[in-house]
């Protein structure tokens, strides 16, 4: 397979068949390397060698009433994480504070649970209209579950730049993962967003079972609900949840996954999100030749590495940070 002019048909508006998508999941590691090097071909087109960085708070730690299986924070769960009720608006106002302080453009505000009840809804909206008063460039993204079109209306109004719900893995393999609420639910919240004139985010949790023909569908399921940004997870595989043990990842499988996306969604921002640490390990550096995206400081139940290392990492590998506002970024789609 000739990755180089893969990328290059990409670039000219073509796509991916299936059998080539396989293909780059099934990439030989001997040819790793040209398979990155035509992965960073599309991706420099597109972002040069800027990176994003984004922060996360989690406003709101378990108490959720969903069985999905790879979380810490739900039902059935029996991790011992901490647990607590939405937090204060001065809190996740101090959050915003350290994003930007350590250059993060990008601040997601994350609570679990089904979806918001008004009260959490209520923190978040005076939350954001205060951060937005402070950083007017800071770009927000809010996480709060399945959404009402009124609370959609309502959180743009606030100033919410973008919204995230997770796809988390295809259609044909969601049922394996949990069964409180449907894919279709969240392919709903995410239209729902972007017909309130919020930016779509929506990723995916990579190492829960599922075939390469289900990671080859959830790339074009993306592609097709055209989210913006897209997080990449890995699991990380918590004592304690029904995923508990799971460790079926490589390194080098990573890669071709995030080489994968990159392909089948050239325009967008491509992040790699939880799990990069464990799953990624010394090839992280890697990762940014496809991706342009990463989540700095720690996750919702689980450590990050620490913000210094991955600067370091940046600044070996020659990119740069991207400060770019949300609403400066090129037209991509």
């Amino acid at each position: 397979m000739n990755y180089e002019e893969l990328a290059d048909r990409i670039l000219n508006g073509g796509a991916l068949s299936d059998e080539e998508a396989l293909s780059i999941l099934d990439c030989p590691d001997d040819d790793l390397l040209p398979l990155l090097h035509a992965a960073y071909k599309i991706r420099k087109h597109y972002y040069g060698n800027r990176v994003k960085l984004n922060m996360i708070i989690n406003t709101k730690s378990g108490l959720c009433p969903e069985n999905c299986g790879y979380c810490a924070q739900s039902i059935v769960s029996k991790a011992p994480i901490e647990k607590y009720a939405m937090m204060k608006q001065e809190e996740i106002v101090a959050g915003a504070e350290r994003a930007a302080s350590v250059k993060a453009g990008t601040y997601c505000i994350v609570a679990s649970g089904r979806g918001p009840v008004n009260r959490e809804l209520e923190i978040v909206i005076d939350s954001v209209k205060e951060i937005k008063a402070k950083h007017r460039d800071m770009t927000v993204c809010a996480c709060l579950g399945i959404l009402k079109p009124e609370q959609a209306k309502r959180l743009k109004e606030a100033g919410v730049d973008r919204y995230n719900h997770n796809i988390n893995t295809s259609a044909a393999h969601h049922d394996s993962i949990t069964t409180s609420h449907t894919y279709n639910d969240r392919v709903n919240t995410v239209e729902l967003a972007k017909e309130a004139g919020i930016s779509p985010c929506s990723g995916v949790i990579i190492g829960m079972r599922e075939t390469k023909k289900d990671v080859v569908a959830m790339a074009r399921s993306l592609h097709a609900m055209d989210a913006d940004s897209i997080p990449v997870n890995f699991l990380h595989a918590v004592d304690g949840t029904p995923l508990e043990g799971m460790n079926e990842l490589t390194p080098r499988y990573c890669l071709k996954v995030l080489c994968l996306f990159r392909f089948i969604n050239p325009t967008k921002e491509i992040r790699i999100s939880g799990g990069r640490e464990v799953n990624l390990r010394s090839l992280q550096p890697f990762g940014l030749y496809p991706a342009n995206s990463i989540f700095i400081g720690d996750y919702l139940t689980t450590a990050g590495q620490e913000s210094d290392r991955d600067r370091q990492m940046l600044m070996d590998l020659g990119f740069e940070v991207d400060l770019e506002p949300l609403t400066k970024q090129p037209v991509t789609s």
